[in-house]
């Protein structure tokens, strides 16, 4: 199913028969070591902590436990996009919660699946019981970059489109 998007892109309309996730699990592709705050962490505050890391998400603690995901898009549909007082928000007021997860010795098109079932972007990466990444969309997009590429590197040269303006 998903090979063959894969194979189509790259210019061959036969399907070789191997999933690309034969190549890769979400603990391949995932962020080792990702960044959380506490509940009472404020909206401008993950918003500026998540600029300065340069990632999309933030997992909220309590504690030991891990009690749910806060995303660029949480920030701005649920807190930006509302009539609260973004001053007084926190990320436990915009989060979501519970976490989305799967285990880490998953394949990468078993994340991409559960991405589009859930109509998530983000899932928190377990390995028995423990929280120890998260996979983003964006994560699974340069994957299949990345497999896609050494799939044209094999077949022929390619070129990006030259884009200019009217």
């Amino acid at each position: 199913a998903h090979c063959f998007v894969i194979d189509f892109i790259i210019g061959s309309l036969v399907p070789t028969g191997r999933k690309v996730c034969d190549m890769a699990t979400v603990a391949q592709i995932m962020n080792k070591k990702p960044q959380s705050v506490g509940p009472t962490t404020s909206v401008r505050g993950a918003a500026k902590k998540m600029r300065t890391l340069r990632v999309s998400s933030l997992l909220i603690k309590k504690g030991k436990n891990h009690v749910g995901i806060v995303t660029d898009t949480d920030l701005v549909r649920k807190g930006l996009a509302t009539n609260q007082d973004v001053g007084k928000l926190t990320v436990e007021q915009v989060m979501t919660s519970p976490l989305c997860t799967i285990e880490s010795n998953q394949d990468v098109d078993d994340a991409q699946d559960m991405m589009g079932d859930l109509g998530v972007r983000h899932l928190a990466v377990t390995k028995g019981g423990s929280i120890v990444g998260v996979v983003s969309v964006r994560d699974l997009l340069m994957h299949y970059k990345r497999y896609a590429q050494s799939r044209l590197a094999d077949k022929q040269t390619y070129s990006e489109p030259k884009i200019s303006q009217d």
